[in-house]
């Protein structure tokens, strides 16, 4: 199994997790507005922005951290308008007047979301167009029959840790490993960095007090796969980039693999978790699925409605002065798009229990120039990992009453903290991938112990041949060698799946 680091370097060393909020955050700041952070707000984000919207209508006046003002737009149609509009809602950050004026401390935890960086996320026109395409000729080189082989060698070796043992815990046992482990494949990363990775990524898009430290740690780790593919490239998205006729700085291809795995990651962690919690508990969902009149592609889309990946998306930022959902926005303003609040606006679904099967007009993915490039990816592995897991443990129900189940909050999403389950125990057949990566792997350490033992041999034939001459001895013919008494041969290291096997059966 590749080491995820030179072993001249030392590899870097993930941020510890979130310090508990040292002090009480009212739920209003300054003039009055209402805080998108803070206990208050995380425990009912859906609730606050109906208050928002009762007070405000389509768009909000509101704080973010550290009472950063911004607007919360809020209405579906305002919503597509912000995002189909460039010309005067821009994705470049740096035109944000709190930048301009000095008032974003270094160590703000919005500054892994909103600093601008060299992506197409934060560029448009021609540049944006460049950038894009280079990254949308990227992700299209994957098919869905080589996605769905990773999520299903991955699925399998997750289901296969539980599978003994009747019960798990899908959102820390699956929904939150496995679209990384996958996007450590794509992009090229050594299988050794998903564990890791699950808990950067993770502490990064809730903007806590590590959230920097996080991040630093994301770049670290995707600077030396790139330094490792411009060495050995790949059929992979790191290689890709670096190879594309855009002409891709490194630095430039590194903030987008950052964006793409930290994007991918977090909102298919949700989509996942949201889609089971639905077929788990919801007899619409229950019902048709197992009596085969829905997809369950059909089920994604209608949990793309009432719980979207991600809440909000920060930002868009005002080009000039101008009017929008009856507000008056200045030039540099910060602009939050609201994907969960437009997701129920009212003149667009005036009664939320009508389903919405196929119905693919919700702002989950975003629309406009900056539409989610990787939407089909995310979506298939999400599709593919519920599909795979169900069809390993077909008997899958939920071990706790529905009323039990809890979720935390950040600005930007919303996470089902637990999802308890229960099955027949059962011992699930290895995955063929996986078999061939251990092999690959034993391999790679037989032919490491083979090399460091002819080392150690030549080694000690050298030291008899200088030494024969000074002590009077014959020394050896030539072309023999004298067995060393011991061989020692390297520690190898644990891989990926047996730390992560050990975490769980602690």
């Amino acid at each position: 199994m590749t080491t995820p680091f030179p072993d001249d370097e030392a590899a870097p060393v993930p941020p510890p997790g979130c310090p508990a909020h040292g002090h009480a955050v009212e739920p209003t700041g300054p003039g009055g507005l209402r805080r998108l952070y803070g206990p208050e707000a995380e425990a009912d984000p859906a609730g606050l922005y109906e208050k928002l919207r009762a007070e405000h209508g389509d768009v909000a006046p509101v704080l973010l951290h550290g009472d950063q003002r911004a607007w919360l737009i809020l209405g579906h149609a305002a919503n597509i308008t912000a995002m189909r509009t460039p010309s005067l809602f821009s994705r470049d950050s740096r035109l944000w007047s709190a930048f301009r004026n000095d008032e974003v401390p270094p160590d703000s935890p919005l500054l892994p979301v909103v600093a601008w960086q060299p992506i197409c996320v934060f560029a448009d026109g021609e540049e944006h167009r460049r950038l894009r395409n280079a990254l949308l000729d990227g992700l299209n080189g994957f098919d869905r029959r080589g996605i769905r082989r990773h999520v299903r060698r991955f699925t399998t070796d997750l289901v296969q840790v539980v599978g003994p043992t009747g019960r798990a815990e899908l959102i820390t046992q699956f929904a939150e490993h496995l679209p990384m482990l996958v996007m450590t494949k794509l992009l090229g990363m050594p299988d050794e960095y998903g564990p890791q990775l699950v808990d950067a990524a993770r502490d990064l898009m809730k903007g806590t007090e590590t959230a920097i430290a996080s991040n630093e740690y994301v770049v670290a780790s995707l600077r030396r796969t790139i330094a490792i593919k411009h060495e050995s490239p790949g059929d992979d998205l790191t290689s890709r980039l670096l190879a594309h006729p855009a002409g891709l700085t490194d630095d430039e291809v590194m903030e987008h693999l950052r964006v793409v795995l930290l994007a991918a990651n977090e909102t298919t962690v949700n989509l996942i978790a949201d889609s089971l919690k639905m077929v788990l508990t919801d007899p619409r969902f229950r019902a048709h699925l197992s009596g085969g009149q829905m997809t369950l592609g059909e089920a994604l889309d209608q949990v793309l409605w009432d719980s979207p990946p991600m809440s909000l998306v920060a930002g868009r930022w005002a080009t000039t002065d101008t009017e929008l959902g009856g507000q008056q926005i200045l030039a540099g303003d910060l602009l939050l798009l609201g994907l969960a609040a437009g997701n129920v606006d009212p003149t667009v679904r005036p009664d939320l229990a009508t389903p919405l099967y196929g119905n693919r007009s919700h702002l989950s993915f975003g629309a406009g120039p900056h539409e989610c490039p990787g939407q089909d990816i995310g979506r298939h592995v999400a599709e593919a990992g519920i599909d795979i897991l169900l069809t390993l443990l077909p008997d899958l129900r939920l071990a706790v009453p529905e009323e039990e189940l809890t979720w935390s909050s950040a600005w930007i999403s919303r996470h089902l903290t637990a999802l308890p389950v229960e099955f027949t125990a059962q011992e699930i057949e290895p995955d063929p991938e996986s078999v061939a990566e251990a092999e690959r792997a034993a391999e790679e350490a037989r032919e490491l112990a083979e090399r460091a033992l002819a080392a150690t041999q030549r080694a000690a034939a050298q030291a008899a041949q200088a030494a024969a001459p000074a002590a009077g001895v014959e020394a050896a013919p030539a072309g023999t060698t004298t067995p060393p008494t011991t061989t020692t041969v390297p520690a190898q290291r644990r891989s990926w799946w047996d730390v992560l096997t050990g975490l769980f059966r602690r």
